[in-house]
């Protein structure tokens, strides 16, 4: 009795299951914290001196435009909405610091009502963002 004897041909095969999941992850993380980079409110911001706050690499700018309309990123977002919105983010994001940027023609008054809002919501460490170009008298 013979045996016909199959030889087995060895397939190479990359498993990209794993790769798939990992990039999937990546895409996500990036769609997620893209918009937080990058303001995309055109605003005309005061003078200021230039200094620049060390330490933060992670932060979550809010915009405040000339209307007095309120940006967290490049989403526009009412009043009543902000601290609902920026505990989310903060809850994604503990280490993330807070700048506001407010436009040279918002009012003042726009400006601290935000500042105030989230200090009674309990965020202590909030920037302004100003225009490092000045204009110095001699």
């Amino acid at each position: 009795m013979a045996r016909s004897i199959r030889k087995t041909k060895i397939r190479a095969e990359i498993n990209l299951t794993p790769l798939i999941d990992v990039m999937t992850s990546l895409l996500a993380i990036f769609m997620i914290t893209a918009p937080l980079l990058t303001t995309g409110i055109p605003l005309d911001l005061p003078k200021g001196d230039g200094k620049q706050i060390e330490g933060k690499e992670k932060t979550l700018d809010i915009s405040i435009d000339s209307a007095g309309q309120i940006f967290v990123g490049t989403e526009q977002i009412a009043r009543k909405d902000l601290i609902k919105k920026i505990r989310a983010i903060v809850s994604e994001n503990p280490g993330i610091g807070m700048i506001i940027s407010g436009d040279k023609s918002s009012s003042y008054g726009s400006v601290i009502e935000v500042m105030a809002m989230l200090r009674s919501a309990g965020f202590t460490q909030v920037g302004l963002k100003t225009d490092a170009k000045v204009a110095l008298d001699k």
